[in-house]
């Protein structure tokens, strides 16, 4: 619980914020309780879309668990370093969206970079020097054939909306 505490306490430090209620950093969002005193809520990333939790691409032939190589990839990234959580006025999903540095590196860039998503230039209109950076890690990534883009995927949007690889077919 002192763990939980200190990191909450850093993490308002390190943007700036008194541990007051600050009304100008406020939100709406949905919340869950991880115990009784700890709420977690999540947040969608500015201008990246990774792939799926349950997501599958297909490299030589056979499926295989991009989305949960994603989800382990930020989840590694996460655990080794504090990460600097910056909100913007957008939601998504309902749910508030923002960027996340860990260690000095942008995660989403680091995603986009591995293969593991692609990048929304849609969203990052007011950060031109964002919308750069990630293009140049997709460019990257396809030319490295890293993550997903070793093989066939499909989009993590169209996969939402119910697409799905042929393979996926025959695993499942």
């Amino acid at each position: 619980m002192m763990r939980t505490i200190f990191l909450a306490a850093l993490a308002l430090a390190s943007c700036g914020a008194s541990p007051e209620v600050d009304n100008d950093r406020s939100f709406n969002a949905r919340a869950r309780a991880l115990d009784g005193d700890t709420v977690a809520v999540d947040f969608r990333l500015l201008g990246v879309d990774a792939f799926e939790r349950r997501q599958l691409c297909e490299r030589r032939g056979a499926c295989w668990q991009c989305g949960k190589a994603a989800q382990d990839y930020a989840a590694n990234l996460l655990r080794s370093k504090t990460a600097q959580i910056r909100l913007t006025p957008s939601t998504t999903y309902g749910r508030p969206v923002a960027t996340v540095t860990v260690g000095g590196a942008d995660l989403g860039e680091r995603l986009i970079r591995a293969g593991l998503g692609i990048p929304e230039a849609q969203y990052l209109r007011s950060d031109p020097g964002r919308a750069a950076r990630y293009a140049t890690a997709f460019s990257l990534a396809k030319a490295a054939k890293a993550g997903a883009l070793a093989g066939r995927w499909i989009e993590p949007s169209k996969w939402r909306r119910g697409e799905r690889l042929q393979c996926e077919g025959r695993s499942r």
